[in-house]
């Protein structure tokens, strides 16, 4: 009978620690992934603000005038596109992170051609209200990139987590998938081609 006892005992113990370890492995990946969709708000708010700076600086140079309306209307489209494109932060696949990126990547291909095209317009290059959104707008890439980097970092700390064993073991039971993370677009990894040659 004391052997009986002893061993209720024992897997008591035994359930209680396995709980409690589950538990807490648990709420860390909780938190973490919870860290991971801050991050990714973090990253859409940037690119909103990007968005809405284009859209001043479409208005900005429309008041030209005689401005090409076609390197307009391919950055308006390009802003709706990119804007149109939502993820859900909790469960961020890599096909969907690529759909964002392209989508990203075409605006940002837009306004290197609405910017190229303003060279040839010295009025409204020298206007006040260009030049601010112009600074603003390279601000907000770089706050981009910052808040990019960020959310691959936390990401990254928690797909790690969640492949070590045995917290890989509460991950599968849990259903914490890993996320997917930015990267450079195709190409990235070659020298651009510079040519000064605009003859």
């Amino acid at each position: 009978m004391k052997k009986g006892i002893l061993a209720v005992i024992v897997l008591i113990v035994l359930a209680v620690v396995f709980g409690s370890w589950y538990v807490r492995t648990n709420n860390t990946l909780v938190d973490m992934k919870g860290q991971a969709t801050k991050q990714w708000a973090n990253v859409e708010s940037s690119y909103q603000r990007r968005s809405d700076l284009i859209g001043n600086l479409v208005k900005t140079v429309q008041g030209a005038g005689d401005f090409e309306q076609l390197v307009l209307k391919e950055v308006t489209e390009a802003r709706a596109k990119a804007t149109s494109n939502n993820i859900d932060p909790t469960n961020i696949t890599q096909a969907q992170l690529n759909q964002f990126q392209q989508a990203q990547t075409g605006l940002t291909s837009a306004l290197s051609r609405l910017l190229a095209t303003i060279e040839r317009y010295p009025d409204l290059k020298a206007s006040q209200n260009f030049l601010e959104l112009q600074s603003q707008l390279e601000g907000t890439e770089n706050r981009i990139n910052v808040e990019r980097n960020r959310f691959n970092d936390i990401a990254g700390e928690y797909n790690i987590k969640i492949q070590k064993i045995p917290t890989n073991i509460i991950a599968s039971i849990a259903n914490f998938d890993p996320l997917a993370l930015f990267s450079s677009n195709p190409g990235a990894e070659n020298a651009p081609d510079v040519n000064f040659d605009f003859n």
